[in-house]
């Protein structure tokens, strides 16, 4: 077997950290870091970096909370400021507690569980996530999923007035299908959506087929959820990633989450309770993968037929 189909995350930790600890050296000392170079722009002009952090399994008791909050502010410290999370997670109060003192550093984002958008469900949801997180506003709100939700048109005038209140600076979607989309953009006021959240992965390139290419269209970034492959991370077992991270000296995961976001028009949300695959993850942020490189993960990874 190859040597380099041995090497695994663990291994590239040690030069993945040393390669982040010079991006947040960079930032201090004034040269463009790679999070500045990194970016996605929303279309009502807010920027934001294009790798941010995800938190679905976080404060629940897998690693102790001291650690997992060391993680965040780890990201945080990176560049790694959009940080991803819903009242379904049930981690709004840890995000809370780890991002105390830092909120103006953050682009805060959260997500109303479909169950809860009749009548005032929507303001009376988001009360409670800005309660547990510690906050008078989000920064991006969006539907969680779109079963079950019968009149969107309420939705997008709950969204608009929270959005006026100043409760959030903009809303969007999540897990919306182009037929989900279309409908609402029909809807007065429906194109003001900022963003579409949805898996997206080097292993999962379903959406490549038609949501992506609309939003695409429409000028609106993508937020990818589970870009290394989902529970168990997937992906990073591939001894193609495992090659080409040799070849820059950093793990499989920095370069499926570079391929995530090489366009400029997806943020990848990666998840992660340990401060030292955080710094692996913040490495995608200066990582350029050559178009070889691009082409040989593609080739390897095609997406799913119909």
């Amino acid at each position: 077997m190859d040597t380099m189909d041995l090497l695994n995350r663990r291994e590239f930790s040690g030069l993945c950290a040393a390669v982040g600890s010079l991006a947040a050296f960079g930032a201090a000392s004034g040269t463009a870091s790679a999070a500045e170079n990194r970016t996605v722009k929303f279309r009502d002009g807010a920027i934001v970096p294009a790798l941010g952090q995800g938190s679905a399994n976080l404060g629940k008791g897998r690693r102790p909370q001291a650690e997992e909050q060391e993680a965040l502010r780890t990201g945080l410290s990176l560049g790694m400021t959009l940080v991803d999370t819903a009242e379904m997670y049930g981690s709004e109060e840890f995000i809370g507690r780890a991002i105390s003192g830092q909120r103006d550093r953050v682009f805060l984002v959260s997500k109303v569980w479909p169950n809860h958008v009749a009548g005032d469900g929507i303001p009376r949801a988001c009360e409670a996530s800005l309660k547990r997180l510690g906050t008078d506003r989000l920064d991006l709100y969006l539907l969680h999923w779109p079963n079950g939700v019968t009149n969107v048109g309420h939705v997008v005038t709950m969204f608009e007035k929270l959005r006026s209140a100043g409760k959030i600076r903009a809303w969007g979607v999540s897990n919306f299908s182009v037929r989900d989309m279309e409908n609402l953009f029909r809807i007065p006021q429906g194109d003001r959506c900022a963003t579409n959240q949805l898996p997206y992965s080097i292993g999962d390139r379903a959406i490549e087929r038609d949501v992506l290419p609309w939003c695409q269209r429409h000028g609106m970034p993508i937020m990818a959820y589970s870009p290394l492959g989902g529970p168990g991370a997937s992906v990073l077992r591939d001894p193609t990633l495992a090659r080409i991270g040799a070849a820059h000296g950093c793990s499989a995961a920095a370069v499926a989450l570079a391929w995530a976001i090489r366009n400029g028009n997806v943020i990848a949300i990666p998840e992660s309770g340990s401060a030292s695959h955080v710094k692996e993850n913040a490495v995608a942020l200066s990582l350029t993968l050559t178009p070889d490189e691009i082409q040989t993960l593609e080739a390897a990874h095609p997406p799913a037929k119909r």
